[in-house]
């Protein structure tokens, strides 16, 4: 083996090199060797080796037909290619036990007298791959990532290493010119060979059943075809091509040919009803028609449907395409495109199988129709469609439309009359019946039996959710009740669940992480929320992305950050407009409306603020929905200077107060609030409202009550004291300072204080009569703090210390 411009030397392990030194230097005579090994392993470089290691010893070598009787060592190259004649003379220099010999050979096939020869001898060198180690020492100065490269293309067969390494340039990529080098090789492969090749190419492997029929050999006859293909190093233990052979083909093999042999394995396996998923998706993008391509795409479709439906949805196109009539696949089609998150084109292909009377699966089109339009913001009309579909599954996400868009008596009904028809009850249809009259009951009863209903629905679709196609899950729903019950631990694990599950598969992941997002904004935690909110994606459905607006409100608000509110309410106002109201969204219509009031554009959310009260009135006003709608309300009429309308959220949260416990916090936080903005501190009631907020997992809510009545109270204990609370609240302890996240202290105590005071809104002169300081003195603490934290401007400190204030939030 000899590498151009690298290294020139044949690397060998340890054993192999001290053999082949007592071979050259004459120790081991006679030397009767055989060097078995697949092509590309170096066996004429190690004949070579031997050749110039006897040259510089002193001693006599000689080539196989070109030795002299009596010759102390011949050596024999590819004896597997000797015709009989020529094996019936090696067979004869083998016999005499005297004579030195040295044959390397193929594994197999191999002439029966080749093996009798063989057996003739005393030993045997082993060639083995480089590994990573030889191929960097191969390399020399490798690039980084090089190593990796080469050993990953080629498996380490030292000649396709030696073929690769000259080549490569900056970037590790595979030039054509070292798959040139390959053309010699695969002309001279028996045909039967080329095509099991082509077979592990096309995804077939080496099946003895397909390769049968393709080589069209008997059975008894396929086993030496492949011991000869991977005889030629090509093909990996597993009977894999080598990625650098897999290039070298698709590079030097004419495309009709490798594409017939393609055709005639999707054949084989289709004719067999074997799996055609692997034979089928080398062929996407090459323009295929007829019946038989048509066949082939519809099968693999079918196949990657749970798994990916993204590839399926291709697939049923490309099946189309071919020539098979879209009404045959159109729903299943719908559904892969709605599974992988293209819910217009579900939409679309699911609407052509409903218009079409003759189109097969119409009331699963309607369906995944309606399916599709719950994710698009289209709750009602996605009940008509689940009502006309009118199966056991669509009767129940016709129930969820109807609740969600004010119908209760309609969607009761549907729930207590099953459909009349011989589906057998399954999991999917059990977990999202149970899902559904938990919402009902959400709506009607107390909040512990609902959650205890969605909770249980959850639980039973876990098994089956992966791969089912969901208007919402039962997660998301039971998150919901959780989060408008204040049972944030149980929503939590609810959606922890159901990523870790993948319930819903892709259409619902953004919607779990999106809720997960606005338990950690309730609690506080912004930097959390910031990072599941993330993780949602950019490619939201419109549903998901008036949540994703909402959140970005939600932490703008908390961040105290008005430029950034107004930067993202351009947005929020598309989400709302592209999204209707219904009882599953009023979290973000909620946020929304506090946002407009602190922006002053209410008038842009006033409609629909105006239908989820005449959404929640259509059901009765159940307080477990209306009142974080309410608690909302209430903080967007104390920012808008609307008493009154603040009164009215009160009153409505007080008259709810006996529905649960969690309610009776909320309407006793409610009244406080509405005394601390009316300059009525009292500081005992109000450090009992926000504990009691953060107990029910409004730790946000909690802690800026407090604060809000410490800078509101003329009462310096008082002020003190519930400055305490709210730091505790957000998570820290009283008397400790904020730090950098080295942890090098910021700010003393009296700053921390000084500069909550300053970013409420208080003028110095506030600040200090709250703290019982002068307003020069505030003055130089906020100086101190510019200079400290190296703020070039008053905005930049105030943006600052909002910071620093919020990170005590974690």
């Amino acid at each position: 083996m000899s590498l151009t411009g690298i290294r020139t030397e044949l690397l060998l392990d340890e054993p192999t090199r001290e053999l082949c030194a007592a071979v050259a230097n004459g120790r081991l005579a006679p030397a009767r060797l055989a060097v078995i090994a697949p092509g590309g392993y170096g066996k004429t470089a190690l004949l070579d080796h031997l050749a110039a290691g006897r040259t510089r010893s002193g001693l006599p070598v000689a080539r196989f037909g070109e030795h002299e009787p009596g010759s102390p060592l011949v050596l024999v190259d590819d004896a597997h290619e000797l015709g009989e004649s020529r094996l019936a003379d090696l067979a004869e220099l083998a016999a005499d036990d005297r004579a030195g010999l040295v044959i390397s050979t193929r594994p197999s096939p191999r002439p029966a007298a080749l093996d009798r020869t063989l057996a003739l001898l005393r030993g045997q060198v082993v060639l083995r791959p480089l590994d990573r180690d030889r191929i960097t020492t191969l390399l020399g100065r490798a690039r980084a990532g090089h190593t990796e490269f080469v050993h990953d293309e080629t498996a380490g067969v030292p000649a396709f290493v030696a073929r690769l390494a000259p080549a490569l340039g900056a970037e590790p990529e595979v030039p054509s010119a070292a798959l040139a080098d390959f053309r010699p090789e695969l002309d001279r492969l028996d045909s039967g060979v080329l095509v099991v090749l082509l077979a592990a190419e096309s995804g077939a492997g080496l099946d003895p059943g397909l390769l049968t029929g393709l080589l069209g050999r008997e059975p008894d006859a396929i086993a030496g075809v492949v011991d000869a293909a991977r005889a030629t190093g090509l093909l990996g233990a597993d009977g894999s091509l080598l990625p650098i052979a897999r290039r070298a083909l698709t590079a030097l093999v004419p495309a009709d040919r490798r594409l017939a042999v393609h055709q005639r394995l999707v054949r084989l396996q289709l004719d067999r009803r074997g799996p055609v998923l692997p034979l089928v998706r080398p062929l996407l993008g090459g323009g295929l028609t007829g019946p038989e391509p048509a066949a082939a795409f519809e099968a693999a479709a079918d196949e990657a449907a749970e798994a990916d439906p993204a590839l399926a949805a291709q697939l049923f196109d490309a099946a189309v395409t071919a020539g098979l009539p879209a009404s045959d696949v159109g729903t299943r089609w719908a559904e892969a495109s709605a599974r992988a998150g293209d819910l217009a084109t579900a939409a679309r292909l699911a609407d052509q199988v409903i218009a079409d009377p003759n189109a097969r699966d119409r009331k699963d089109g309607a369906r995944v129709a309606g399916t599709a339009l719950v994710h698009l913001g289209q709750l009602a009309r996605s009940a008509e469609l689940f009502r006309w579909s009118g199966t056991r599954l669509s009767t129940v996400y016709a129930a969820l439309g109807l609740l969600g868009t004010g119908r209760r008596a309609e969607a009761q009904r549907l729930l207590e009359t099953p459909p009349d028809s011989d589906e057998p009850p399954t999991l999917l249809s059990g977990a999202m019946t149970a899902a559904a009259q938990g919402i009902a009951e959400s709506v009607s009863g107390p909040p512990a039996a609902a959650l205890s209903t969605v909770v249980s629905s959850a639980e039973m679709l876990e098994p089956v959710g992966r791969s089912a196609l969901l208007p919402d899950s039962p997660a998301a729903l039971g998150a919901l009740v959780g989060i408008h019950c204040g049972e944030l631990g149980i929503a939590e694990t609810l959606l922890e669940r159901a990523v870790a599950a993948e319930s819903g598969g892709d259409a619902l992941a953004p919607r779990h992480r999106l809720l997960l997002a606005w338990i950690a904004v309730l609690r506080g935690n912004t930097d959390l929320a910031g990072e599941r909110l993330a993780s949602a994606g950019t490619e939201l459905s419109p549903r998901d992305w008036l949540f994703a607006a909402g959140l970005r409100a939600a932490l703008a608000r908390r961040a105290s950050d008005l430029s950034g509110l107004r930067t993202i309410w351009g947005e929020a106002c598309d989400a709302v407009i592209r999204h209707p109201v219904d009882l599953f969204t009023l979290l973000p219509f909620g946020e929304l409306s506090v946002a407009a009031a602190r922006l002053g554009d209410r008038e842009r959310l006033a409609h629909h603020v105006q239908r989820a009260w005449a959404l929640l009135d259509a059901l009765g006003n159940p307080p477990l929905w209306t009142a974080p709608l309410h608690w909302s309300g209430l903080h967007a009429a104390i920012m808008a200077e609307q008493p009154a309308e603040a009164r009215e959220h009160v009153t409505a949260l007080e008259a709810a107060a006996g529905h649960s416990s969690h309610h009776a916090v909320v309407s006793a936080a409610a009244g406080c609030w509405l005394d601390v903005i009316g300059g009525k501190v009292d500081a005992a009631r109000v450090e009992a409202a926000a504990r009691g907020l953060h107990e029910e997992g409004l730790w946000w809510d909690g802690a800026r009550l407090a604060g809000q009545a410490a800078i509101r109270t003329t009462d310096r204990a008082a002020m003190v004291s519930l400055l305490d609370c709210a730091r505790e609240l957000r998570g820290r302890a009283p008397g400790d300072a904020v730090t950098d996240p080295g942890g090098t202290p910021k700010l003393s105590e009296r700053e921390v204080q000084v500069a909550e005071l300053v970013v409420a809104g208080m003028t110095y002169k506030q600040v200090g009569d709250q703290l019982f300081i002068s307003a020069k003195t505030v003055e130089h603490h906020m100086a101190r703090m510019r200079q400290r934290l190296g703020a070039t401007s008053r905005s930049d400190l105030l943006a600052q210390l909002r910071t620093l204030l919020a990170a005590r939030v974690r």
